[in-house]
């Protein structure tokens, strides 16, 4: 028998989408958390007793720290096939194997992205919350059509979020460290440089990969080259933007406003100043959270566990090393 632990089940909705019956009639026992379990000493004691623990992306992060203090743990899972927050050097030397699932190409965030952006611009939120209190137009939106959507990391979401930028009539802009003109004008957007980049912006979008480099890129100094109409949205990472630069920008209205769906801390506790703003539409993480990607996500799960217990382990992001044995084989 292994006992399973399935991470971060905030909408409680794991059980519909894999066919966990398959573990429990095999004799394993499953336990789902449907909240997150804090911080590292209060996860090391909830995972203490489980040979297998299925994360939900980043939201639990795994580092050296925590793998240490998990002396049962065989298998850790993550949905996708990258994440970041696991320390896979320290999980091959505790023996650790850890695998992936499809699903971590889906286009929600791209689609997410534009949500919050003319959310943002329309002032919907607002305008919800007056209709359903007997109100009636009282904000007045920003058209997008001839403005210049300013793109921050041009991958696969930063060209696809782009892509739909021209077609709203967006003049489309980007910078990295790493933009080529052959990558830039291969998407149809026009290379800038960094500082041009938040100064020329309507509209921030970002979508970098959180690193040592780009934590932070997004302060006081990014802020006081930016319009006062400026919007910034960010589906990235939380981290990317220093938040007290961002609360202050928001503050002081030097920014037209933000739509956010990533936070330095998540979940985001209750009291952050980021929930009493009012120039912001806030989303709690949900730019992967559809139908399509947990339908993928999670009989994968269910997949890997079956494949390991039966000794050939599938979509393997990183194997024991070679000196070390697990309890299932000695």
């Amino acid at each position: 028998m292994a006992r399973i632990a399935v991470l971060d089940d905030y909408q409680q909705v794991a059980v519909r989408y894999g066919d966990w019956e398959r573990l429990e009639a095999a004799g394993h026992e499953l336990t789902f958390f449907h909240v997150h379990l804090g911080g590292l000493d209060s996860v090391a004691r909830a995972l203490e007793p489980f040979e297998i623990v299925c994360a939900m992306r980043e939201r639990t992060p795994f580092p050296a720290e925590l793998l240490e203090r998990l002396p049962r743990l065989e298998l850790l899972i993550t949905t996708g096939m990258q994440n970041r927050a696991i320390d896979l050097d320290a999980a091959a030397v505790k023996g650790v194997t850890v695998c992936g699932t499809g699903g971590g190409r889906g286009r929600g965030t791209a689609e997410l992205t534009w949500a919050l952006i003319l959310a943002l611009a329309r002032r919907i939120p607002e305008e919800d919350a007056h209709m359903r209190s007997g109100g009636w137009q009282t904000t007045v939106g920003v058209g997008l059509h001839g403005k210049t959507l300013a793109v921050l990391g041009l991958g696969n979401l930063g060209s696809a979020v782009s892509r739909i930028g021209s077609a709203f009539g967006m003049s489309c802009i980007a910078w990295s460290e790493n933009l080529t003109p052959a990558r830039a004008a291969e998407v149809g957007v026009e290379l800038v440089r960094k500082e041009d980049l938040f100064r020329r912006a309507d509209v921030l979008s970002i979508h970098l990969v959180l690193s040592d480099r780009t934590r932070g890129l997004v302060g006081e100094a990014e802020f006081g080259l930016m319009k006062p109409t400026a919007l910034l949205v960010n589906t990235s990472r939380g981290p990317i933007v220093d938040e007290p630069a961002l609360l202050a920008a928001l503050a002081s209205e030097s920014i037209g406003g933000a739509a956010l769906d990533v936070y330095s801390a998540e979940p985001l506790p209750p009291d952050h100043p980021l929930r009493r703003t009012r120039n912001t539409v806030l989303a709690p993480h949900v730019g992967f959270v559809t139908d399509e990607v947990y339908e993928a996500f999670y009989p994968d799960v269910v997949e890997d566990v079956e494949a390991f217990l039966a000794g050939s382990p599938v979509r393997v992001i990183a194997l024991p090393t070679a000196a070390v044995k697990t309890q299932r084989d000695v």
